[in-house]
């Protein structure tokens, strides 16, 4: 199913749509239907991932994921997520959203808030601030998070072979505790997000996304 969102014209209005979830969660997965979906219904998508999105932003990427630089300062670490932000905004976000395209984004400011304002320890309000700069006013028009049990999410990681990144290296009282964040920043802003369970099917989960883009796009 492709949900009930119509087709558009070329006066759509711009948005920026965030996945949000632990490691494991399965954003990527949605991201990419969610897009496919998107672009069939006549929209202009744009899909790019957090840290990241522009070359210097995907530079600071490698600087802060990788394990070879362990340890990391939280605030460092957390400077360094909200500078390559700044520039993601600026360079590609905004420009996207002004031109009336949908962006769709792997990870947004929300996950500074849980991995470093919660997990690290800095603050969730201190973490907030530290990225009002960054975002300059923007806001998503909706956030999606995938809730996952981390136990799940560790054997996902698992399954998939491949080498741990410094913050999926983490242990799993870590992403526990980044779950929980994830899940009470939900409940703070319940207009903004729609969280639902990943372990339902993708296409189940598809869906549900599709149907809240459809008021939220209109």
């Amino acid at each position: 199913m492709l949900g009930t969102v119509e087709r558009v014209n070329e006066t759509a209005r711009g948005a920026l749509i965030v996945f949000e979830g632990g490691d494991g969660a399965g954003k990527s997965t949605q991201v990419q239907a969610v897009a496919r979906a998107l672009e069939f219904q006549g929209r202009t998508v744009k899909r790019t991932r957090e840290p990241g999105g522009t070359p210097l932003a995907e530079s600071v990427r490698g600087l802060v994921l990788d394990p070879a630089h362990a340890p990391v300062d939280a605030d460092t670490e957390a400077l360094l997520f909200a500078s390559a932000r700044a520039d993601h905004v600026n360079r590609f976000i905004r420009p996207a959203i002004e031109r009336g395209e949908v962006v769709i984004s792997d990870r947004f400011v929300d996950s500074s808030v849980a991995y470093q304002g919660a997990a690290r320890g800095l603050g969730l309000e201190h973490v907030q601030e530290l990225n009002e700069w960054a975002l300059r006013g923007l806001t998503p028009d909706l956030t999606v998070l995938l809730d996952v049990d981390t136990s799940v999410a560790e054997s996902r990681r698992t399954d998939r072979g491949l080498a741990a990144d410094r913050m999926e290296g983490e242990d799993r009282d870590f992403h526990t505790v980044v779950n929980q964040a994830f899940r009470d920043l939900a409940a703070a802003a319940p207009e903004r997000y729609l969280v639902l369970a990943a372990d339902q099917p993708i296409e189940v989960v598809t869906d549900k996304i599709l149907d809240r883009l459809a008021e939220v796009l209109s």
